[in-house]
């Protein structure tokens, strides 16, 4: 399995209403130093529809301005469609929303 297909195995175990940070992906694609090759990969999602890559967001909560299916209101009006709570436009309630554990992808 390649790391991008690593990738999109933990993005899509991050449930409707929640959120992951680019880390967090990255530690569970197998190495957490990676968190900019989530990006990469992320923009280059094969599959929008199925991988849910609207539900990775920066570390502080922020949506990513480069959100490559529509930029970072669409990925807002994504993750509020959820029911995911931001604190402002652009970040999310992490207290709320990010997810405590994705598991390793292998």
């Amino acid at each position: 399995m390649t790391v991008f297909e690593r990738i999109y195995e933990a993005v899509q175990m991050i449930p409707a209403g929640s959120v992951a940070t680019y880390g967090q992906v990255a530690e569970a694609a197998g190495n957490r130093r990676l968190a900019r090759v989530v990006g990469y990969a992320l923009h280059a999602n094969p599959r929008p529809g199925q991988i849910p890559c609207h539900r990775v967001v920066k570390k502080d909560g922020e949506v990513s301005r480069a959100f490559a299916f529509g930029g970072a209101a669409r990925q807002a009006a994504l993750l509020r469609a959820e029911g995911v709570e931001f604190l402002d436009e652009t970040h999310v309630r992490m207290d709320l929303h990010r997810v405590s554990f994705l598991p390793m992808v292998h």
